[in-house]
């Protein structure tokens, strides 16, 4: 049987909504277009552009320094370049509701399937650390309006993350994420949740909303198996800094060996080969056109 995502004629926000209305999908982060096609060649359903990874990338810390245009040309490129559906973080939407109308277009032309937003003030915060603040119920929902009203295509998926729960509670959380839904919101993000027991509770509290589960490493919530959020409802699961942070590890470790040994011969078995690497490239296929278009 095809893969949901499998038919690359349909808008890539019809396709995402196949892959997780079939069966949960495991979507992982991806930090650059190489990346997202090394995602998809494996396997996964789904892809993600995290902004904590594009800000990182750019080294700059996650509290809203990169700009709209900025995370709309790192899309384009993973889009390009990947026949998957691609959701993005749009943090906070960047403005208000005018902005966020702008904030989805952009995202939509560029070969996007979905973003979400999220209901912090400026300075943002990663969901997993203190100091964050929230913005009115009302402002949100007032978001969540302007980015139904200004998708072009029906089926761009539009996610509602509320950081309420690091911030007033879990009860907030859930009052909020109902909000969110009532006003236009296809599926739901309860950033920070703390325990397996809150995942749950919130999945009963919620249903039968389609929600997303953030498996962030080194947060407040715990590492859950997939299956288990599979079973509780979850129909995303998002590992948003994972390839990431293992990619930053490698590049140390080879640097310091390169510092320190003046060679890399101890690491070349940590690395794609010259062939492996061609192949994910499709170098060769691309010296077959050349060829064909010189006859």
């Amino acid at each position: 049987m095809d893969s949901p995502v499998a038919d690359v004629h349909s808008s890539p926000g019809r396709r995402l909504r196949a892959a997780f209305q079939t069966a949960p999908i495991m979507v992982p982060g991806v930090f650059n277009a190489l990346i997202g096609r090394m995602a998809e060649r494996l396997g996964f359903e789904a892809v993600y552009l995290s902004g904590a990874a594009q800000s990182a990338s750019m080294a700059l810390p996650d509290v809203g320094l990169a700009t709209l245009t900025e995370f709309v040309e790192a899309a384009r490129s993973i889009a390009a370049a990947t026949r998957v559906p691609l959701l993005c973080d749009a943090d906070t939407g960047f403005g208000e509701a005018l902005n966020v109308e702008r904030t989805v277009r952009l995202f939509e032309s560029a070969g996007v399937a979905g973003i979400h937003l999220e209901d912090q003030q400026m300075p943002k915060r990663c969901g997993h650390l203190s100091g964050k603040q929230l913005v009115d119920a009302e402002v949100m929902v007032a978001k969540l309006r302007a980015a139904a009203a200004a998708r072009r295509d029906a089926d761009f998926v539009i996610i509602a993350r509320t950081d309420a729960r690091g911030v007033a509670g879990f009860d907030e959380a859930v009052r909020r994420a109902r909000l969110y839904v009532a006003a236009g919101a296809d599926v739901i993000f309860p950033e920070a949740l703390e325990s397996r027991e809150e995942f749950a509770a919130f999945a009963r509290a919620l249903a039968p909303v389609p929600l997303l589960a953030n498996m962030t490493e080194f947060g407040r919530s715990p590492i859950l198996d997939f299956s288990e959020l599979a079973e509780r409802g979850y129909r995303m699961v998002l590992y948003p800094v994972t390839t990431l942070r293992a990619a930053l590890r490698a590049v140390q470790t080879v640097l310091a060996d390169i510092l320190t040994k003046g060679h890399q011969r101890d690491q070349l078995g940590q690395m794609l080969t010259r062939a492996e690497l061609y192949e994910l490239l499709d170098y060769a296929e691309y010296e077959e056109r050349d060829r064909a278009y010189f006859g």
